[in-house]
């Protein structure tokens, strides 16, 4: 499940803005499709112009979301919605749900069957991929004041070495699993017992500001400079 709706703010149109000379969303369809772990690849949008390109990088879009179509709806009740479409359509009950943002184009086919496999092997109810905090030590965040004091989140860290403190994890919308009858009782991926899985930080990268876009871009061109991407 991709859901990809039209009304994208900050960036307009963002998820079938260029990226790397092919709209956005491709790169995540694609990564689905070369998975191969899945019965069907489907976007769900209230966009006819998303619904197109979807289709033309292989993606199945037979119908759109005329609801959770704004920027006040969670994802999940979007991704619920699609899910219920879906089966009505194509008069199947599916077993698992993955949902895949449009937004993470870094993420590839390998990242996809490492989290379904991690998945599937842990028995889990409830996966949300995740990513270790890099060069950025959120141990020692703060907020400012309008004079620009600092005021620290974590007081007690500050006087720690980066190396003594535990490593921090942040959600990324890259891959996120639940089995079907679970995510219905949950309405949402935040289920009871939900785990974590961690991936690489280059390929967690999630956009959603224009610095976003520009980092994702320069993350790209490094890995491809190593031969990785």
């Amino acid at each position: 499940m991709i859901p990809a709706r039209g009304g994208s703010k900050r960036i307009p149109q963002k998820n079938i803005v260029d990226f790397l000379g092919k709209p956005m969303l491709a790169w995540t369809v694609e990564a689905a499709l070369q998975s191969g772990c899945f019965d069907r690849v489907l976007v769900s949008t209230d966009d006819q112009s998303i619904a197109e390109v979807g289709r033309q990088a292989g993606a199945e879009v037979p119908f759109l979301r005329a609801a959770a179509v704004d920027d006040h709806a969670h994802v999940s009740e979007a991704t619920l919605l699609a899910l219920g479409q879906a089966e009505e359509y194509w008069q199947v009950t599916y077993d698992l749900v993955v949902q895949l943002m449009p937004n993470c184009p870094l993420r590839d086919a390998k990242a996809i069957n490492k989290a379904v496999d991690s998945f599937i092997r842990g028995d889990r109810d409830f996966q949300i991929s995740c990513f270790a905090y890099g060069w950025s030590n959120p141990w020692w965040a703060n907020t400012l004041l309008a004079d620009g004091s600092p005021r620290p989140k974590f007081p007690e860290a500050g006087q720690s070495r980066s190396q003594d403190l535990p490593e921090l994890y942040c959600p990324t919308g890259a891959i996120w699993i639940a089995r079907v009858p679970a995510f219905r009782n949950a309405g949402t991926f935040y289920g009871p017992g939900y785990k974590f899985e961690p991936m690489p930080i280059w390929a967690a990268a999630d956009i959603d500001e224009p610095d976003d876009l520009t980092l994702a871009r320069v993350l790209a061109a490094g890995r491809a400079a190593i031969g990785t991407i």
